[in-house]
């Protein structure tokens, strides 16, 4: 165990008093978590807020376009073949190196939940800047500190590592697709995110067996049919961009390898054919690095002495880098001429047949077993020649039939492998990027692309104050309740999240397939079908409106009328402009990952949750609804607080409907929640079910699932709760739930917001 010195607490912005002293050193204390493992830890919600940001006031988008970006590229190819002495490049070029860094930048996206990605360059902070995985990625992002420092706050560092990748491939004569900016830096580690449930010793790059407990995040055996990768992970392992390169915990079997590349790569986003391109078109370049025993090197950037200067994984062996460098344990290139784009990695791999052997550092890894194989030369030393060199997961593409026919017809057509690898590798840096609206620059790819969920430009004006006014008062005619109304906007709205900017309301692919069949959407059919009504009617006249403009106008209505009835009368802000995309327009596989297995907003959980997922609380899905929302605790409470009294439960059920005025905009869901009058009681063993009992009489006035007691039993969320349930609460839970229900139906509105 790691000790700390008697500063650390200091340094971390705690207390420094306190904490036992064990020889002389200070241990770490114990935190709210140790206390508590089960507590709801809400505070993830605000994680990198305001005040941890210095650009917080920055128009990125404008400061963005003051950038020649060809003079910015020409600074970072000539950087590409300038070597410094403090980390050399391998053959003079260090355009393999940052494609790693680019790469491993981009591949920790996951589609399951939308988070990981390049587009906080999260590879800055822990613990994604000190997996073993990333070693020496922290050189690569030190090297290019002279591009940021030039070009300042205009280039953030997530587009500044992007932007590299691309032009390393450039350099080394490959084509590549499109360069999109708009990333925005995160200013803070996001500690909140699952990255699996192992824990390794990650002050060494371990190989081998010493990959340990990867069963955890495992469930089967591999070639079964139960053999499954934990949801939401998509790494094989803890510490992990994508596979052990050595085969599932360091065995050197190419088969068992193959299914762990299908299932990650597949929860990257993947198909088996972008997985080839990328393995094949990225081992095309540069070397891996294993001349130094694991035990040798020194701890990664985030428990690194003070005097490293947040560099890690210090090697004491020989220079300490250039031909004594050490990273993943594997020693070697993959073809002969590893800075020039060509087929020779493929051409290799099939020409020969490969045996197994071992690098300097011990790690599993492959070499020819024809003598009369072409060598690649040494990165640093001139004349020297090694035999060329390739992984277990190399080895994969051969024997996996699949992946083979793939690679055989990457052989047969260099020209269309390049077109494969160029569009993966656009899908793989811009993949979390969400609508092309975001994309910055004059290398946007003008071509729309499935992964981006695209939608039609819109073929009319948008409907003007006369025809809105119109519009609402057909709806408040058509017949369909206030809770109808208000459910069908809402579920149109709720399968955004913030984390790759996918879902939201625009594109009304609520009528569409998949989201229509979804079990918590049923409720949603004939409101569809009567706006659908209203829109024909309306749209016979001068102008025209969409009907995903008209799902969410009909969400306002039902808010305005609600407020109304409330005594508190409102205006709920609408901005038209949305469109509706088409069957052909939605990835419908794809769009599946965005249905909910539990949605506390509508009081819905899959039938099978508990089977599923036994170790995840209801409360801790639907915290994780609202961060993917990137609600407030705040906003969270009072969304769902107003839910309730409009009745918004998927199925119509009185859970945590703690009024007797549905559709009315009031506060008793929290004058209720938090009074003193009622108890609850638990009405199931697994406590998933509630009556809200008169204390007197013994009475149930009212049902709950734990997605409604969580906002009275959460201390944090009882203190907001306790705001909106107070005498004077009611106006104020009206106003902040008008500006949340905005903030939701504008979520994906990036056509007319600052990206």
């Amino acid at each position: 165990m790691t000790q700390y010195t008697e500063y650390d607490d200091v340094l971390e912005g705690a207390c420094p008093f306190g904490g036992n002293k064990v020889g002389g050193a200070q241990t770490s204390r114990p935190t709210l978590q140790d206390w508590y493992p089960d507590r709801l830890r809400v505070e993830q919600l605000h994680r990198d807020g305001a005040a941890a940001n210095p650009l917080r006031d920055l128009d990125y988008p404008a400061a963005f376009a003051t950038i020649d970006l060809d003079e910015l590229k020409a600074d970072i190819k000539k950087l590409l073949t300038t070597s410094v002495s403090w980390w050399p490049s391998d053959y003079g070029n260090y355009a393999p190196q940052m494609i790693r860094m680019s790469w491993h930048s981009a591949g920790t996206y996951r589609i399951a939940d939308g988070r990981g990605g390049a587009g906080e360059a999260m590879q800055r902070f822990a613990p994604i800047s000190s997996w073993w995985d990333n070693g020496n990625t922290d050189k690569s992002r030190r090297l290019l500190s002279p591009i940021k420092q030039k070009y300042g706050n205009r280039l953030s560092w997530a587009d500044l590592i992007v932007l590299t990748g691309n032009c390393s491939l450039e350099v080394m004569g490959f084509p590549t697709f499109g360069f999109g900016g708009g990333r925005r830096d995160a200013w803070e580690p996001d500690d909140a995110v699952y990255w699996g449930p192992e824990y390794i010793d990650n002050m060494n790059p371990p190989s081998g067996d010493a990959m340990v407990m990867r069963d955890q995040r495992w469930t089967g055996e591999p070639g079964s049919d139960d053999y499954e990768l934990e949801q939401p992970l998509a790494a094989s392992h803890s510490a992990l961009i994508y596979v052990n390169p050595e085969g599932p915990e360091g065995n050197g079997d190419p088969a068992a390898s193959a299914v762990d590349i299908r299932i990650t790569f597949g929860r990257m986003a993947m198909n088996d054919e972008e997985t080839v391109a990328l393995i094949a078109g990225g081992h095309a370049f540069g070397k891996s690095h294993g001349q130094v025993s694991p035990d040798r090197i020194g701890v990664p950037p985030d428990v690194a002495p003070m005097e490293s200067m947040g560099l890690g994984w210090h090697n004491p062996q020989g220079k300490g880098n250039a031909e004594d460098t050490m990273t993943n344990g594997i020693e070697g290139s993959w073809t002969p001429n590893p800075t020039t784009w060509d087929n020779d990695y493929l051409e290799n791999l099939f020409r020969f047949e490969w045996e197994q052997t071992e690098s300097p550092a011990g790690a599993l890894q492959w070499k020819p077993t024809d003598a009369t194989a072409p060598t690649t030369p040494d990165a640093h030393l001139e004349g020297v020649e090694h035999p060329l060199m390739m992984m277990t997961s190399d080895i994969a593409l051969k024997v996996d039939p699949v992946y083979r026919a793939i690679c055989e017809r990457f052989l047969a057509d260099f020209d269309y492998f390049t077109d494969q690898f160029s569009r993966a590798w656009y899908k793989l840096t811009h993949r979390d990027m969400g609508p092309k609206d975001r994309y910055l620059g004059p290398e946007v790819a003008a071509e729309d692309l499935p992964w981006q969920d695209p939608l039609p430009k819109a073929e009319h004006p948008v409907v003007g104050d006369a025809g809105i006014a119109k519009l609402k008062q057909a709806v408040l005619d058509s017949g369909v309740s206030v809770s109808d109304l208000a459910f069908t906007a809402f579920s149109s709205a709720i399968t955004y999240r913030d984390t790759d900017k996918r879902g939201g309301a625009n594109g009304a692919r609520l009528a569409l397939a998949p989201q229509k069949d979804w079990p918590v959407n049923a409720r949603t059919v004939p409101v569809l079908d009567a706006l659908r009504r209203v829109r024909a009617d309306f749209n016979s006249g001068a102008e025209q409106v969409s009907l995903a403009d008209l799902i969410v106008l009909g969400g306002c209505v039902a808010v305005e009328q609600a407020a109304a009835a409330a005594g508190e009368p409102v205006t709920v802000p609408f901005t038209p402009g949305r469109v509706d995309a088409t069957d052909e327009q939605t990835d419908v596989p794809t769009f599946e990952w965005l249905a909910p297995a539990v949605d506390g907003f509508r009081s819905y959980q899959m039938d099978d949750w508990a089977t599923v997922a036994p170790a995840v609380s209801p409360e801790q899905m639907f915290l994780d609804k609202a961060a993917l929302l990137r609600l407030s605790a705040p906003e969270w409470t009072v969304l769902t607080g107003g839910l309730r009294v409009l009745g918004c439960n998927h199925d119509g059920s009185a859970d945590g409907v703690f009024t007797d005025r549905v559709g009315v905009l009031t506060n008793d869901f929290f004058t209720t929640l938090t009074s003193t009058d009622y108890e609850w009681t638990k009405q199931d063993e697994a406590g998933t079910a509630f009556t809200l009992d008169d204390r007197e009489t013994g009475a149930p006035a009212y049902s709950a699932s734990r997605h409604d007691l969580v906002f009275g039993a959460n201390q944090q969320l009882r203190a907001v709760a306790e705001v909106y349930a107070a005498s004077d609460g009611h106006a104020l839970f009206v106003r902040d739930f008008v500006a949340v229900w905005d903030k939701l139906m504008m979520a994906d509105r990036y056509d007319v917001k600052n990206t």
